[in-house]
């Protein structure tokens, strides 16, 4: 039977995210928000539909499932926070939604009475401990599009669904609202109009900029493609393959946060740096950061730089050398550009042949680049101890082609992006921002693809940074496994080799003597224990692939599963 009841700001907030189209509200729980755990009560008992509350056990963890979750499905999603402190606490996944463009409605409460209203207690707590001066959007106002407070119940609302409007408008990335418990336990009643929130328009780029780019692109002798994130949607990897193969344009990756192009196509190359000074046209494809250093871009070649938003305004610093932009929806701009290039004839007549040839020449340096990674690969295999490169190409050999990598390795990611293989769309997620973000983003991943075999590759360092027995847990809770793999050198090696490049005749390189690197982790395999998963220590090389797959067995099961490998270096 439905249930009468008078609606307060609960329900507001509630029916806000079901009216933005929000799948879930994940959220590390807090005090301030009974009203809303009220309405999700209601929603249940009254078989009413809307978002599924996800419980985490803590507020990096929540913010960085949330991210993984949008950059598969492309669908914004709410957290709720606690106060100040639980912003705090998630301020790293915030900061990494903010520069990596991904649309988040973040939201925390506080109280503003201090016990001084006698018709509301909100606890003593906001009065001791919680409250901060100037309101909590201090903490987040540099890494979000737009923080506000709901004042008033009458327009706590609009306000949400405002806030979840401008997350998805270009540049995307969250945004926050602060929501005090005395406007949440106000009565509220509902707009006179409660509407569908329209979806954000996607931008398409101007026509000229289409043409000349083809007209560029017809009249390049050796055109390159530089991408980092034009994957992020299948539609968008699958359109750079047909405009990679329509015109023989071989692709690189730098700094790559998606899958973008499968490894084993012919076109493929890895990373561009030997080739910039080679070619004649250079399309940076939602690239950051192409080249390091910012001006050691291509000497002679044309630029052009495309994606909806190619200037970051939340990078301090930015170069990117470019001639042109054409600037609009990715996906929709790749699809646009091989239709100018099919009508205008680009791959015919005169141009056949010398895309013939570029695809030889390519196609050429791809198999000499597979031959040099293969030979890498069998001279690692037997090494001990384990070698990394025999760790990326045993869990290339042991996975399935459909799995999905969430990666969080730092001193080998250079050896991960090189020999661990994919060639799916959506195979391939890396955090923007600080560490401690892999296993919440690995579990946003899961969430999004709960048929898929998820991988969350480790660094030692990183793994101890995140919320480890929380993203276990959360894990178990929600039924997400997925499979650890943890890079183990037992060092911050990133530490040890930036202290050598500032001193590297230094009596630290002279001695051994190294501060902030050694890392006395704990028995990695024990950490899953407690939450019936499979872990194991790998310390043969031999023994690698069958620890692997029991791994993938046991999350086939239901169960998380840790891979601890000692590696060499």
């Amino acid at each position: 039977m439905t249930q009468v009841h008078s609606r307060d700001g609960g329900d507001a907030i509630l029916e806000a995210f079901r009216n933005l189209g929000i799948d879930y509200i994940i959220s590390s729980p807090g005090s301030e928000w009974a009203p809303v755990w009220e309405a999700l009560a209601r929603q249940k008992i009254n078989e009413v539909d809307g978002p599924t509350y996800i419980n985490c056990w803590h507020e990096t963890l929540a913010v960085d499932m949330a991210l993984g979750y949008t950059r598969v499905t492309g669908k914004m999603q709410a957290v709720l926070l606690h106060a100040g402190v639980g912003l705090l606490q998630g301020g790293v996944g915030i900061h990494s939604a903010y520069l990596g463009e991904v649309p988040m409605l973040v939201c925390s409460g506080e109280a503003n009475s201090y016990g001084e209203n006698p018709e509301l207690d909100p606890q003593g707590q906001w009065y001791r401990n919680l409250s901060v001066v100037g309101g909590p959007n201090r903490f987040v106002d540099p890494f979000v599009k737009w923080s506000g407070q709901a004042t008033s119940p009458y327009t706590l609302y609009e306000q949400l669904v405002r806030a979840g409007e401008m997350a998805q408008r270009v540049p995307k990335g969250p945004t926050f609202l602060d929501i005090p418990i005395e406007t949440m336990i106000h009565d509220w009643a509902p707009p006179a109009k409660i509407r569908r929130v329209a979806q954000a328009p996607k931008v398409q780029p101007a026509t000229d900029s289409i043409e000349r780019l083809a007209d560029l692109i017809a009249n390049s002798s050796l055109p390159l493609i530089i991408t980092e994130g034009s994957g992020q949607e299948v539609a968008g990897y699958e359109s750079l393959v047909k405009l990679a193969e329509t015109m023989g344009i071989p692709v690189t990756e730098s700094s790559s946060i998606y899958a973008n192009f499968p490894k084993g196509h012919p076109l493929y190359l890895g990373a561009p740096e030997a080739y910039l000074n080679q070619c004649d046209l250079v399309l940076l494809l939602g690239t950051r950061s192409p080249w390091y250093p910012p001006s050691a871009g291509p000497a002679s070649a044309t630029v052009v730089a495309l994606g909806e938003n190619p200037l970051k305004g939340q990078m301090v610093y930015q170069n990117l050398l470019a001639d042109m932009y054409v600037e609009g929806d990715m996906t929709i701009t790749l699809q646009l550009l091989t239709e100018a290039l099919e009508a205008n004839g680009a791959a015919k007549g005169s141009n056949a042949a010398k895309i013939a040839q570029r695809r030889e020449q390519w196609t050429a340096e791809h198999d000499r680049l597979t031959a040099a990674r293969q030979a890498a690969e069998d001279a690692a295999r037997t090494r001990s101890p384990i070698d990394p490169v025999w760790l990326c190409a045993a869990i290339s050999e042991a996975m399935p082609d459909n799995a999905a990598y969430a990666e969080e390795v730092t001193s080998h990611r250079g050896q991960v992006l090189r020999h661990v293989q994919w060639d799916r769309p959506q195979s391939y997620f890396h955090p923007n921002g600080g560490l401690g973000q892999g296993l919440g983003l690995a579990l946003g991943v899961k969430l999004a693809m709960p048929d898929r075999p998820v991988v969350a590759l480790m660094g030692d360092g990183g793994f101890l940074y995140n919320p480890v027995t929380q993203s276990f847990g959360v894990a178990c809770e929600a039924n997400l496994p997925f499979l650890t793999v943890i890079f183990n050198n037992g060092n911050y090696e990133a530490m040890r080799r930036n202290h050598a490049h500032y001193y590297p005749d230094g009596d630290a390189a002279r001695s051994g003597i190294w501060h902030g690197v050694h890392i006395p982790g704990p028995d990695y395999p024990k950490l899953v224990d407690p939450f019936g998963g499979y872990g194991v220590r790998v310390e043969d090389p031999a023994e690698l692939v069958p620890a692997l797959k029991k791994g993938l067995e046991a999350v086939n099961e239901g169960r998380i599963a840790l891979v601890d490998v000692a590696l060499s270096i």
